[in-house]
């Protein structure tokens, strides 16, 4: 294991509340001298299938503790996911059911071993010990929480106040969050700050079990690609880690200067004197910002495809935006048609959008090419001679062959 300092500082490296410092000092101090890990949990419930960099932010901290030679314990919600987490709700939200956990939670288990060591990750699942409750337990388990304090949660005193329904089913879920730390016996919980109440409630359970308290660790919600907004699918400023390499690297160069260094912070596996240089370096003009901002997308491209697919990413990145020419690998649809097709639709066949609607929008935007000509009319029909090629937006493209 590395210094105490050293544990800290890696620790604290881009986090937003520790609750407390003393304690982790303490539980860090214990576990040296023992030669026994820290437990580390972090919960997702599998909503949806696809993560996110923004997703990333909790992972690449648990990687921390893993490097730190701590054991991570990654808790897919697979009983709390059918409750439905309220956290920033401004209605119920609508429940899984268990066929759309068990498909989401597999895929999360692929795609956190994109970060984490799979050797030192424990997968654990919340309906190994929820789902053998008994009703009287989870009777005793409600009266440990009165009504008053779940209304100190600002969601739910908004809702309140505005006279919006609240599920009794919705009060629960703290409690249940809470005691997956009791069964689990963490000794560190990470969440974002969104999720403060949450984890705070795991050391009001345990402390009540006669536990020693787990630390409270909050990491900071990424902010979307629009520099704004936290990112998020809804709103459509999101990096998928399982997008193309070419999306991936293209959508991280689109960052803007001042939010670039955050990723970095939240993300990189740089060390903090690594960014630091990196970021005086590019104060005093020895490095244009694009070039930082490229290792940046190199690092990131890299971690969820490969090395050689992050260079080739950067090439047609080159290639595309600054010699405005064409990606050296253009995916090829074959269409069967003995009539026009509906642009909308030829674009949905080209499986560059999801939808005739979102493929109108698109043309709508002014961001729908078709043999390098920009579309601006939504009802136009291609003819189905030979081949034509579609691009939308800045990295999509396609090329379309009749038969």
């Amino acid at each position: 294991m590395s210094s105490i300092e050293e544990q800290i500082a890696l620790i604290e490296r881009g986090a937003v509340d520790c609750i407390s410092r003393e304690e982790l000092l303490e539980k860090l101090k214990k576990s040296a001298k023992t030669g026994i890990p820290l437990k580390i949990k972090a919960g997702f419930d599998p909503t949806a299938p696809d993560l996110h960099l923004g997703h990333t932010v909790l992972l690449q901290k648990l990687k921390h503790f893993q490097d730190l030679g701590h054991e991570v314990q990654f808790l897919i919600g697979d009983f709390t996911g059918m409750i439905g987490d309220p956290t920033g709700k401004s209605e119920t939200r609508k429940a899984l059911t268990q066929e759309d956990v068990a498909r989401n939670a597999e895929t999360y288990k692929e795609q956190v071993f994109k970060i984490l060591d799979p050797e030192k990750t424990k997968i654990v699942f919340n309906s190994t010990w929820l789902g053998k409750l008994s009703s009287f337990e989870m009777i005793r388990l409600a009266s440990e929480l009165t009504v008053a304090r779940m209304l100190e949660r600002e969601d739910f005193r908004n809702r309140f106040d505005t006279g919006k329904p609240i599920s009794i089913h919705e009060f629960l879920y703290p409690l249940i969050q809470g005691y997956d730390s009791v069964a689990m016996e963490a000794d560190v919980e990470l969440g974002g700050t969104d999720q403060l109440f949450n984890v705070l409630m795991g050391r009001d359970l345990q402390r009540s079990r006669g536990q020693e308290p787990q630390v409270v660790l909050t990491m900071p919600l990424l902010e979307g690609l629009d520099g704004v907004n936290k990112m998020s699918k809804s709103l459509g400023n999101y990096i998928g880690i399982t997008e193309p390499a070419n999306d991936i690297y293209g959508k991280v160069l689109s960052i803007s200067d001042e939010l670039m260094f955050r990723y970095y912070e939240l993300l990189s596996d740089l060390s903090a004197a690594e960014i630091e240089e990196l970021k005086q370096r590019m104060e005093g003009g020895d490095i244009h910002p694009k070039e930082v901002k490229k290792q940046l997308a190199r690092e990131l491209t890299a971690r969820f495809h490969s090395e050689g697919e992050a260079r080739r990413a950067e090439e047609n990145f080159e290639k595309v935006f600054q010699q405005k020419g064409l990606p050296d690998e253009i995916p090829e649809v074959h269409v069967t048609s003995s009539e026009p097709v509906w642009l909308p639709q030829l674009l949905v066949d080209a499986q560059l959008v999801k939808s005739t609607s979102e493929g109108r929008r698109m043309v709508k935007q002014n961001a729908v090419s078709l043999d390098g000509e920009k579309i601006q009319d939504m009802n136009i029909n291609v003819e189905p001679e030979g081949a034509v090629l579609l691009r939308v937006g800045k990295r999509r493209f396609c090329r379309i062959l009749f038969q």
